[in-house]
């Protein structure tokens, strides 16, 4: 039934928009040329899927097609949208001109007009080579974002301590290793205390890490590398042959990370101590609101900690800090999270702007957030995933300096 309803939204969608193109092309025949493009690009996504169904195996020419699809999707939301703000308007002239007896046309509903069609056509070209470029160039640029949060229970010792956070590496989807290797470069160069990398390593299967174990293992910090599991490292969204096989699966996902001395974190928490003082990592398996796994038991990492610790909370998705964290007694101070990717396109201006579709579905999709004297961050990612591009919304190192006050 989904498929069919997302068929028959496709179709709605193809032939409305056509409206703008035939205003644009009367009397010529590249109308036709566009909509034989436009039907192609729909079923070469198709045709992509099913020459290349099983999503754990990179495909160069599935990603194109989806890239493709969705940057003539894109286009066709701005034709529609300048359609339809133009055909109310249509109708209320028409209503208008009836009721005063003023028209003077034998048509009820006044023609198009083709200015407004070639201004959306010229708009709709932005987000359109917004999304190419994303995918050739946008996905591999890195930005280093940094904060300067301040507490006033830190302990002395940590005052300075510096954090480098990543998130949703989704290593299957990779295509550039000269690329990823300078991102771990860029993330050593921060030379912070701590690296904290807040789930979703793989896109389904631990066998995507094979051969890049070395690279990211070569990530290093004074103390170390700290991790959790985010919702697409459980191989939940993968066709397993049996139960067997997924645990397998997963715990070989486990000693992988082991295996490149990152510290995973299941439901418990570490000191990092200074003398007298200490710091507490927190880490909890995947728990998401709506339909993501449930998975992580906060109570259970939180075994030993008093509310007078501070205390660094990682947990995928920040939906999690909304239901659980951000009242919790135990007193959270800083929660990392990851999850949202900002949807990997959008428009951001600092200090001025942040759009995306992110904002439609999650409350808190991109950068630091404050409530009760208790702090999120939502990483943007370090990879990609689905649409293999970035435009807008750039993956992300986030280096956030703890700071007494």
């Amino acid at each position: 039934m989904r498929w069919i309803v997302a068929l028959l939204i496709i179709v709605v969608f193809e032939v409305y928009s056509f409206q703008l193109i035939r205003t644009i092309s009367k009397g010529h025949w590249w109308k036709w040329l566009y909509l034989a493009f436009s039907i192609g690009v729909f079923l070469n996504v198709i045709l992509q899927f099913y020459l290349h169904p099983d999503r754990a195996v990179l495909s160069g020419s599935r990603d194109m097609a989806i890239t493709m699809f969705l940057a003539v999707f894109v286009a066709k939301v701005i034709f529609i949208l300048f359609m339809l703000g133009e055909d109310i308007y249509r109708l209320a002239l028409a209503g208008y001109q009836k009721i005063a007896g003023t028209s003077t046309t034998t048509s009820f509903i006044p023609s198009r007009r083709k200015f407004v069609s070639l201004i959306g056509l010229g708009i709709a070209a932005l987000p359109f080579g917004a999304i190419l470029y994303g995918a050739y160039k946008g996905k591999y640029n890195y930005q280093v974002r940094e904060y300067e949060l301040s507490f006033k229970d830190l302990p002395d010792a940590f005052n300075g301590y510096k954090i480098t956070q990543i998130s949703d590496i989704h290593v299957g989807s990779f295509d550039d290793r000269d690329e990823v290797a300078y991102a771990i470069d860029l993330v050593n160069k921060q030379k912070s205390d701590v690296i904290l990398f807040t789930g979703d390593l793989v896109n389904n299967v631990s066998s995507e890490l094979y051969g890049w174990e070395d690279l990211f293992s070569s990530l290093n910090a004074v103390d170390g590398v700290f991790s959790v599991l985010g919702n697409h490292d459980y191989g939940d969204y993968f066709s397993w042959e049996s139960v067997a096989q997924k645990e397998a699966n997963f715990q070989e996902l486990l000693d992988i990370q082991k295996a490149m001395g990152w510290k995973l974190l299941m439901d418990e928490n570490v000191s990092i101590d200074r003398g007298s003082d200490s710091l507490k990592i927190v880490g909890v398996q995947n728990w998401g609101g709506g339909r993501f796994p449930k998975y992580g038991d906060l109570q259970k990492a939180s075994i030993g900690l008093e509310p007078r610790d501070f205390k660094v909370l990682l947990s995928h998705d920040p939906t999690h800090w909304e239901e659980q964290v951000k009242e919790n007694e135990t007193n959270y101070h800083l929660t990392l999270s990851g999850h949202t990717h900002g949807m990997q396109m959008g428009i951001e201006i600092p200090g001025w702007v942040k759009l995306s579709p992110a904002w439609f579905i999650y409350k808190r999709w991109a950068g630091i957030y404050k409530e009760y004297d208790r702090f999120l961050n939502v990483n943007r990612g370090f990879g990609f995933l689905g649409y293999s591009g970035r435009a807008g919304i750039w993956p992300e190192i986030t280096v956030i300096k703890l700071v007494k006050r």
